[in-house]
């Protein structure tokens, strides 16, 4: 068995999980290269890219850039679907709630920001993890006109892919939760008919979809004001299921037709047990997070091997022996 292992400036120990809670620490050794390396994590809304990103970030020196177009505001944290400070667990995250509400935040200004950022975080040496769903933010971030960024980054891309119907299943119960959540209150802030609806994050799904039944709720009766209630929250899921389709079309042409070389993860299975706390969880690390650490650590660190490693069929014991041999 043979391994080789190199690092540039992300110079930190590796850390793998291998089992038991426990980790297996591998010293690497400096050695240059030509270009720094950021991750990517895709996919559509719901599939858990926030979920991803920290559980890397966890395993890896890493902080977080946030690239979704509406968690880039300040407010709506439960109708944007923000990650909690709970849910953060320490991890340091750029570009999330951050900009006034009411200002609008372009694709140039993500592109200034978010570059800013790596190169803060990589000064660090931190790595650099992308992630959100607004995906013409990452387009026009890593394919700029002058090829800049790709000349200065290497880039791993992660897609968490999810059937569709499994997903839309999914969106329409998180729903049901950010109403739980208090998500009315949220959007009854925001919600105005003299505000500009096409603007900062007034745009995100639930501020026009809510504007009829606030309006009307105080002066119409009881049944007309449930029927406007649930034709809102009717009009949120359809459009936040229309939304993940859309991403998910976003995606395949950036695979397909630009060629992003993306390790897509089928997580379709964790969805289908989300009704089962911890086989879902269990599910989550052997299908998404324990593949995902094992591309990260070969992109990172160049961990290779003659021993046969497919991520697809989750022959991961072989790569976490081989990687515990390195000292």
């Amino acid at each position: 068995m043979r391994i080789s292992v190199s690092v540039g400036k992300q110079a930190q120990p590796l850390m793998v999980p291998s089992g038991g809670g426990s980790t297996v620490k591998i010293n690497c050794t400096n050695l240059p290269r030509q270009k720094d390396k950021v991750v990517v994590v895709m996919g559509a809304t719901g599939t858990g890219k926030s979920r991803l990103s920290i559980d890397l970030a966890k395993r890896f020196p890493a902080e977080i850039i946030n690239s979704d177009k509406m968690q880039v505001y300040e407010g709506l944290d439960i109708v944007t679907n923000k990650v909690t400070n709970a849910e953060q667990r320490g991890v340091p995250h750029h570009l999330l709630g951050t900009q006034n509400p009411n200002s609008d935040f372009t694709v140039t200004n993500f592109c200034d920001k978010a570059s800013f950022a790596i190169e803060s975080i990589l000064g660090r040496g931190q790595l650099p993890i992308i992630v959100g769903g607004s995906n013409s933010y990452l387009e026009a971030l890593l394919d700029d006109d002058d090829y800049k960024f790709r000349s200065r980054y290497d880039l791993c891309f992660l897609w968490i892919d999810v059937s569709m119907p499994i997903l839309h299943s999914f969106v329409s119960e998180r729903v049901d939760q950010m109403v739980e959540n208090g998500m009315i209150n949220e959007l009854k802030l925001f919600c105005n008919p003299t505000a500009d609806y096409s603007r900062g994050i007034r745009k995100a799904i639930g501020i026009t979809e809510f504007d009829r039944y606030f309006q009307n709720e105080g002066i119409v009766n009881e049944e007309t004001r449930k029927r406007l209630f649930l034709e809102a929250i009717s009009e949120v899921k359809d459009k936040t299921c229309k939304l993940a389709s859309k991403q998910f079309r976003k995606i395949n042409r950036l695979r397909n037709m630009k060629k992003w070389e993306m390790n897509r993860l089928e997580a379709t299975q964790v969805f289908k047990l989300r009704k089962h706390e911890k086989e879902a969880n269990e599910a989550w690390e052997k299908l998404v997070a324990m593949p995902c650490a094992m591309v990260v650590a070969q992109f990172l660190y160049s961990v290779s091997t003659d021993v046969s490693v497919n991520i697809a069929d989750l022959r991961l014991p072989a790569m976490r022996t081989a990687i515990a041999t390195v000292t």
